[in-house]
This record gives structure tokens, sequence and C-alpha cells, in this order.
């Protein structure tokens, strides 16, 4: 597993982590017993993987609880971010007061003393202004070792600017992938700024795994996708094959394709068995041509930059 910085935190991290919402979540995704949620995480510290991105929303608290288990023993090798908005009881609360609490929490049920990484968790635009109590109270929590770095999840560029030029953020998570480039705008800005960048969403919700054409139907959280929209994707996808290496699945290419900007620190798409997190880890191993990457840009902005597809 290739490793890269992420940002100015100091932390050197694998390239493909893994994100969680999937853990013990039978709300938003198919059912994952415990005993597989952390055999799936072992199997993702065999590989290489050291990032791990949760939510107390995910799961209700289970994707928490999940990792801590999972990762008892082995926190000085693992780098855990987590963050602040989503409940674990299902509300949405971005009140400042609340963070200290929720970090609380969120350290109990991971059973560490410390998160590497706290994230707004794609809080209220106003709430991304440095000057808001919401940066004052990561500072402290900063000061006194609880977290040890914080910024933003986000999914604009609009947003992203905000966090570079208003705050001491050292990490944001952002949403990118072929479907999704406009947050690459503030790619360079970030980096400039020791921002490291995590990657969510990089598969679009499983659609660029190639799996799911126009019959496709769901039951998870992608039933908000009406007719239209996938057919919109089934269309894009024909388009993207025609471009990327036939001898490699979707997926390999999709995760090169985020892996060719240098500006991003760790990628976590979410695996639901081990077969999933095979192949996810395995895009480490290979590089996008340069020109290939060009033309998957041009092709976003083409079809998908002024009509952009609902996530």
């Amino acid at each position: 597993m290739k490793q890269r910085v992420l940002g100015s935190t100091g932390k050197t991290i694998s390239e493909i982590g893994l994100g969680s919402w999937q853990l013990g979540n039978a709300k938003d995704w198919d059912v994952m017993s415990e005993k597989e949620g952390i055999e799936l995480v072992h199997h993702a510290l065999s590989l290489g993987c050291n990032f791990f991105d949760t939510a107390p929303n995910y799961g209700l608290g289970k994707s928490e609880e999940i990792l801590g288990k999972a990762l008892k023993g082995k926190r000085n090798e693992v780098i855990i971010s987590s963050k602040f908005g989503h409940q674990d009881d299902g509300s949405i609360n971005f009140d400042p007061h609340e963070i200290e609490n929720s970090v609380h929490k969120s350290l109990k049920r991971l059973q560490t003393d410390y998160l590497d990484t706290l994230l707004l968790h794609n809080p209220p635009f106003e709430y991304l202004n440095g000057g808001s109590h919401h940066f004052e109270v990561l500072e402290k929590l900063k000061r006194e070792g609880k977290i040890l770095s914080y910024g933003a999840s986000v999914d604009s560029s609009k947003e992203m600017f905000q966090v570079i030029e208003t705050t001491n953020s050292q990490v944001m998570e952002v949403m990118f992938n072929i479907f999704h480039q406009e947050t690459s705008e503030a790619f360079k800005a970030a980096k400039e700024n020791g921002i490291g960048l995590i990657i969510k969403v990089p598969l679009d919700s499983g659609w660029l795994s190639g799996k799911y054409g126009s019959n496709s139907t769901f039951t998870d959280i992608r039933r908000r996708w009406s007719k239209d929209i996938i057919e919109r994707r089934t269309n894009m996808l024909k388009e993207i094959k025609k471009i990327v290496d036939p001898s490699q699945s979707l997926t390999q290419s999709a995760l090169q394709f985020i892996l060719a900007h240098e500006e991003v620190s760790t990628i976590i798409p979410g695996a639901k068995n081990i077969i999933q997190l095979n192949e996810n880890v395995s895009a480490s191993q290979g590089m996008m041509d340069e020109t290939k990457v060009e033309q998957l840009k041009s092709l976003w902005k083409k079809h998908l930059q002024n009509n952009s597809l609902p996530w």
C-alpha cells in the first residue's frame, strides 16, 4: 500500500483507507454483523490500510463501536477520523456547546483517548467560518489533546474555500469522483495551505464500480435516485468505459483517477465484504495514464459541469 502525507498534520497515511458508514448500519446499507465488520477492519489492516473514517450517526454509534473493538490494541498503528453534527440518535445538531460531549461519546465507543481528526459533518455554510464558536471549541479540544487536528466534511469548492481562507484547519473531507469534479477547483489552495484532502464518495455510492445499469433498483440510501437520474448515470458510464483501461476493473480506474491528483491524501471507499475491499486496495498498485486523466476531466466539463448529477 502506498502512503501519502496528511496535510501539515505530520501523519503518513495509506492512500486507500476504509470508509465505515456501512459498519453496523442496517438503515442505509445492507445488514452487516458485528463479527463481519470486525473481520473487514482486520483485513483492511492486513492490506496496509491505516486510515479509518467514521461518524457518530453511522449505524447510530455502531460504526464507532465496531471500529473500537476491531482496533483495540492497535491504536498506535492507525489514524481515526470522526465527525460532529450528525448525532448518534439520528438527529442533526450543530450547537457548538455539544461538540465536547459528542467527542467524549465517540472516544468511549472507539475505546481511545484521542481522535486523530474531528470534522464538522456537512454543517450549514455559516458554521464553516473560522469566526464561529465551533472553531474555538475545536482549538480547545486540540490543546487538550482530545483531537490532534480538525476540519470539515464538505461537498463544494465554495465550502472548501471558506474553510481554507478563514480557519486553521489541517484536514478536509470532500466529495470528488469522475462524476463530481467541481471540488477540484480548490485542491491547489488546500495543498498550499497545508490541508490534507480525504476523498469521500469516490465510487459515487457504488455506481462507478460498473455493477449497475438503467434497470437497477435500490432499497438502500440510493433509492433517492429517480429513473431519469439512473438513466443519466448509465449513459455517462458508457462514455467513461470508452476511456479507461479495459484490462482492469472500473473500480480500479475510478480510484486511480482520484489518486492522479497529488493534492489528495487518501480515499475512503466503503466496502461491504472482503472482495470489495481487496478490489479497492488494488487500485494503489497502479497509476492512471495522464492522457486518460485529462480525457475524464474533459468528459466531465462537457456533460456534467453545468448539469451535475445529484448525489
